[in-house]
């Protein structure tokens, strides 16, 4: 062994004397760390899939219920640290006759002694957004997928965290972006594939919904921890929902990425005025010498072939809800909230609206061929109109025939990353600030998502 580890020590030492021994060293290295992608990837089938929880709040606890109405779907286990949210689910699976799942509820970091577990397939994520990442990161690593609730991570730091753990593992790490399976939503990609709209120009996503009331949610709930967010930051917080359908679109990750972004944000009045209005002087609310994050945030996409996306957030104003869910293409457009579209030789006039009753008509002949399929299962399924159900039904589809989800880490990655990229740039007076290619140069080569169905 002396002898080998001699002759091995000097083939280094004499190639490092060489320009040539150098480069193919290098080469050697590269090789060796070059991360595998899971862009597309094909993983193998899952005839059962036998699912744990962590968090079991307001949307986890309709995850466990969702899982259970799902064929080959087994609940095994589930960790919460608040009892009586573990307590709830883990009856609600016993009362609806099914095995009683295992509890794990010892404090923040019991779901770690839950991954240690041999009979976990996948792990399910809905807990406060700065557990997302690491738990993730745990899941994957105990061998396991891992899905989270919205958004993935919150610092791009965690963003490559996911990716490089997905990638190392090649374990799914899927963020649960549900409004990409809203009827709309899907309806939309399917006008984008067919090319109805011709060359994509420009799109738009918000998500302007009023949540001041969540500050009444103590001592816990999820304004008892979202609050404190809107204190600390400032910026578009919660980019996603309207996003992530954009995205899809757009083919982002999958022949098109995110390139770099601007954003504005106004000012952080809304919250302060509903403290003030609501809370006793005394009241924590009341206490905050300086809430940071500005009402209205609007940002600005450009990405690698020049398209043009417009991202806003506003959790605190009051006006009706919107996630605006716009596509501009050479030929036309479709708008939502509410519905409307107008396409150049299609639509009666390119520079009118059609609206109500015959957009609605034009929705039904353009449907998703998931959605005409699965429609009425998912509304029965529920879950904001039947999206919840669907996106559940579909991932679990996915990995009993071993496909692609429609959302990967790359996704997670990208998406969530919109939030700490526009903190950034409004702390720089809006300076553009670039989006890491989280793909690795991936993008290029990555099939835009399909219509399935």
């Amino acid at each position: 062994m002396k002898n080998i580890e001699q002759s091995r020590r000097n083939f280094l030492k004499a190639m490092a004397g060489t320009s040539v021994g150098l480069a193919l060293a290098g080469k050697l290295q590269d090789v060796a760390a070059a991360p595998v992608p899971v862009g597309g990837a094909r993983l193998k089938p899952l005839e059962k899939i036998r699912a744990a929880f962590i968090g079991v709040g307001a949307r986890g606890s309709g995850h466990v219920a969702t899982m259970m109405s799902l064929e080959g779907v087994e609940v095994v286990a589930i960790a919460d640290n608040h009892e009586p949210s573990l307590k709830a689910s883990v009856a609600h699976v016993k009362n609806a006759g099914y095995k009683e799942p295992a509890a794990y509820g010892r404090g923040d970091e019991d779901y770690k002694r839950m991954l240690e577990r041999d009979d976990i397939d996948i792990v399910i994520i809905a807990t406060p957004w700065e557990w997302h990442t690491r738990m993730c990161v745990d899941a994957m690593n105990s061998g396991r997928h891992a899905f989270t609730e919205v958004p993935a991570a919150l610092t791009i730091d965690e963003c490559w965290q996911l990716v490089d753990t997905s990638e190392k593992t090649q374990k799914h790490c899927m963020m649960m972006e549900n409004c990409c399976y809203g009827r709309e939503e899907m309806f939309c990609l399917n006008l984008c594939r067919l090319g109805l709209l011709g060359d994509l120009l420009h799109g738009e996503g918000a998500y302007l919904h009023d949540l001041r009331g969540q500050m009444h949610e103590l001592p816990h709930g999820t304004g008892s921890w979202r609050t404190w967010h809107y204190a600390k930051r400032n910026g578009n917080i919660y980019p996603t929902h309207g996003l992530g359908p954009v995205a899809q679109y757009m083919g982002i990750n999958r022949s098109d990425r995110f390139d770099y972004l601007s954003s504005v944000s106004s000012p952080a009045l809304g919250r302060p005025a509903f403290a003030k209005a609501n809370f006793a002087p005394d009241h924590q609310w009341n206490k905050i010498a300086k809430w940071n994050c500005g009402d209205m945030c609007t940002t600005i996409i450009k990405t690698a072939l020049g398209r043009s996306i417009m991202v806003q957030w506003n959790e605190t104003s009051p006006r009706p809800y919107s996630r605006i869910n716009l596509i501009q293409g050479t030929r036309g457009t479709f708008a939502g909230y509410p519905s409307r579209l107008a396409i150049e030789g299609i639509t009666p006039n390119a520079d009118e609206w059609l609206e109500g009753a015959k957009v609605e008509e034009f929705i039904k002949k353009y449907e998703h061929p998931l959605w005409k399929k699965m429609g009425e299962l998912a509304k029965k399924g529920g879950g904001h109109g039947g999206m919840d159900w669907l996106m559940s039904w579909r991932m679990m589809d996915c990995l009993h025939r071993g496909e692609p989800l429609d959302q990967d880490v790359y996704d997670a990655a990208a998406w969530s990353s919109i939030g700490p990229l526009s903190e950034k740039s409004i702390a720089a007076r809006s300076q553009s600030v670039d989006v890491p290619d989280f793909t690795r140069g991936h993008w290029k080569s990555i099939k835009p998502l399909p219509i399935v169905g």
